[in-house]
């Protein structure tokens, strides 16, 4: 649904007074922690040889505004959405790639669980031999100053 279609809702005060400044707010912590995990990434991936993760194959914040059927307020919108979206994506990338890294021991699946997509390559959790075979493979790939105890 557009917005202008929200515009007649019984809601309006909750929307546009509650709700939506709560939403335009979060920008202050998105933006702080893409500034840090930003420094992060392009620091302490090439020390350990962990390949970057591509900024633009996760944040897209101007296709949408060449849709002309939009709004000029719902184009900022879909920028925000975009932006913010986008950038939980990479940085879970990060974080992901992070895991794979130094931690590859899936979690207990349990009844609910869902696993990342990073995840589902991780060894089986209580695999001892599994996770020992790829510490060593890991060794033999980046070397032995670069394992983690």
């Amino acid at each position: 649904m557009f917005l202008h279609e929200y515009r007649g809702s019984h809601n309006f005060f909750l929307r546009y007074f509650v709700a939506a400044p709560l939403i335009w707010l979060m920008i202050v912590p998105v933006v702080i922690a893409d500034i840090f995990i930003e420094i992060y990434h392009r620091i302490a991936f090439p020390i350990y040889g962990i390949p970057y993760v591509k900024r633009s194959e996760y944040i897209k914040v101007v296709d949408r505004a060449k849709l002309p059927y939009l709004t000029v307020w719902e184009r900022v919108g879909c920028a925000y959405c975009g932006y913010v979206n986008g950038w939980l994506h990479y940085a879970s990338v990060i974080a992901g790639r992070t895991e794979s890294y130094f931690c590859a021991i899936a979690h207990l699946e349990t009844k609910g669980y869902q696993p990342t997509e990073h995840e589902k390559f991780f060894m089986k959790y209580g695999d001892e031999a599994a996770l020992k075979k790829r510490y060593f493979m890991h060794e033999l790939t980046y070397g032995p100053e670069s394992t983690t105890d």
